[in-house]
């Protein structure tokens, strides 16, 4: 049983893959047609593509009466990508950050995940909260395609080859990767909930833990390939792009395809994981700030701090009594750590500018 368990999970994840692949590629055949700027089409095309993944897994989730599986979802899947996607893509290759990730992009994320965390603090996301985040999200689009507008004429980087394809074979591929998206997300999560029954944990942990970096492996597959290519800000414009829609078109989705209840957020939920996700936001606007770039360094302890993070998930299910002393050697000496080397790159950052 559990054999078949873990072999549907897997299927899943390969056809989310190969679907995410496919839907990537002829999305952004279209930009590059139309001569979008690289960030642009990361902060866009590239994190529709990637983040469809979650949007299926949340909605089939929610059809299902799944509802903290579609949440806990998207919140470990945001984590992922700033923590492991972010950090790996940094470890391949040096990250340089556009001004404009630090003047608007992050900002604006941040923003948006304040707003999602005050939305579930009364333990649900209503259908009327669900409205805002989509009209937040038109909102947004718009703004980044006046910006596209406006960066055309300095755009140098697309490429003939990609450029010159044919419109209806990118209709075809977005049409495809659509269908094995489905297919995937039907089975990693049934495999996800079986998984659940199976190891005696919470739906809630699943989501955030396998099934979060199941529906992440398209950004981290194409950030690692932009980074290996040296297209940097397309890799970093991914990470931030997905996190948004993310939480404005999944959690919107979701939100107002339930019901008139909307979904239901749990407590720990609130009080923990929402939190960690805003943090991890805002730790990105000192390392933004230092050099311009997202050094080797920073990938290992943005990786590093994913690690700590995992194993606080899946301690009080495999050796809970030393959940406790983990987590005091967190709050004693990792997180003091990390607010440190914030406070000291944020400083040295407005010395630079002085």
């Amino acid at each position: 049983m559990f054999l078949n368990t873990a072999l549907e999970i897997l299927l899943g994840v390969g056809l989310l893959f190969g679907g995410g692949e496919l839907f990537i590629q002829g999305a952004v055949s279209f930009a590059l047609i139309l001569s979008i700027p690289q960030l642009v089409i990361g902060l866009t095309v590239v994190s529709l593509g990637t983040s469809a993944p979650e949007l299926f897994v949340s909605l089939i989730s929610v059809f299902n009466g799944s509802d903290s599986l579609a949440v806990n979802n998207v919140v470990g899947s945001n984590i992922f990508n700033v923590m492991v996607v972010l950090g790996s893509s940094a470890l391949v290759m040096p990250l340089r950050v556009e001004s404009r990730l630090v003047r608007r992009d992050v900002p604006v994320l941040l923003a948006v995940s304040t707003a999602v965390w005050g939305m579930s603090s009364a333990g649900r996301i209503t259908w009327q909260a669900g409205l805002a985040l989509l009209l937040g999200l038109v909102i947004n689009t718009i703004w980044e395609l006046r910006t596209a507008r406006e960066e055309r004429k300095k755009t140098t980087d697309v490429e003939p080859e990609v450029a010159s394809k044919n419109w209806h074979w990118a209709i075809l591929q977005i049409l495809g990767g659509s269908f094995l998206l489905t297919i995937g997300s039907r089975f990693l999560v049934r495999g996800a909930m079986i998984a659940a029954s199976l190891l005696g944990v919470s739906e809630a942990v699943v989501g955030l833990t396998i099934v979060s970096a199941g529906t992440s492996i398209p950004e981290l597959a194409a950030s690692l390939i932009a980074a290996l290519r040296g297209r940097t800000d397309l890799a970093i414009g991914n990470v931030v792009g997905s996190n948004l829609l993310n939480q404005l078109l999944v959690l919107g989705s979701t939100a107002v395809t339930s019901g008139k209840l909307g979904v239901g957020v749990e407590l720990v939920l609130i009080n923990r994981d929402l939190p960690i996700m805003i943090i991890t936001t805002l730790a990105c606007m000192p390392i933004f700030w230092t050099r311009g770039s997202i050094s080797r360094l920073e990938g290992s302890f943005l990786v590093g701090l994913y690690i700590f993070y995992l194993v606080d998930q899946v301690l009080p299910y495999t050796l809970p009594t030393w959940q406790d002393r983990f987590r005091v050697m967190l709050l004693s000496f990792v997180i003091p750590a990390i607010i440190v080397a914030i406070i000291a790159q944020s400083v040295s950052y407005w010395r630079q500018l002085r």
